[in-house]
């Protein structure tokens, strides 16, 4: 190895001494650069959004000048057609008031004498009218009259079909229960443990000992009323 105060360590250390400097002077620059751009961005910035706010004030008048507009050209429009209403609605009462007064006038100008002699003519034809409804008066009394008895007797002989329905209808009613009755059987066992049926009348004596083989088979050839609907 060489020593630094060698001819070759010295220009080695001079070489790096540049090269420092060098880079010294590249960073400052860099540094002022990037300054500049900074500053000149936030110029730039801030010149465009005055711009913006000044555009922004200038359109927000512009709009708010429009509106006023509009809205007196509409007031205007709203208070002529207020006139021109006002206007049609006088002519009108003052006509029907023209009118009024012209058929009030007219009334009172007719004749009094000739209005009275046709209500009188109008009475007189009345009269035999009036003569004819007092007399019809008793005959629609009568009418009436007959009207309800021929009713009365109505209601009569419908009240005693419906009696007579009756009747049969409870006379059916204790026929099936008394066929119901008549139709009871007991169930019993022969000695050789057959299965039986004991039929009992109305009053409860035996009437009929049948085998179930036999009732079953009577059971099954007769239908029910919900069978024979079928």
């Amino acid at each position: 190895m060489q020593n630094e105060h060698t001819p070759m360590g010295e220009g080695a250390a001079n070489a790096v001494d540049a090269v420092v400097e060098k880079a010294q002077e590249v960073g400052s620059a860099v540094v002022e650069k990037a300054t500049q751009v900074g500053q000149a961005a936030a110029e730039k910035a801030a010149s465009v959004a005055t711009n913006v706010k000044d555009a922004a004030m200038q359109r927000a008048v512009q709009v708010k000048d429009a509106v006023v507009k509009q809205a007196a050209a509409a007031g205007q429009a709203v208070a002529k057609q207020a006139t021109a209403a006002g206007q049609a609605v006088a002519k009108k009462a003052a006509a029907v008031k023209t009118a009024v007064t012209k058929a009030v006038a007219a009334k009172k100008a007719a004749p009094k004498p000739a209005a009275k002699k046709a209500a009188k003519k109008a009475a007189k034809k009345a009269k035999p009218a009036k003569k004819a409804a007092k007399k019809a008066k008793p005959a629609k009394k009568a009418a009436k009259k007959a009207a309800r008895k021929k009713v009365a007797r109505k209601t009569k002989t419908a009240k005693k079909a419906v009696k007579k329905g009756a009747k049969k209808k409870t006379a059916k009613k204790a026929a099936k229960k008394a066929a119901r009755k008549k139709g009871r059987r007991t169930t019993m066992y022969s000695s050789a443990g057959k299965k039986l049926y004991a039929v009992r009348d109305a009053k409860g004596h035996f009437k009929d000992i049948q085998t179930y083989k036999r009732a079953h088979t009577m059971d099954m050839r007769r239908k029910s009323k919900a069978e024979k609907k079928k």
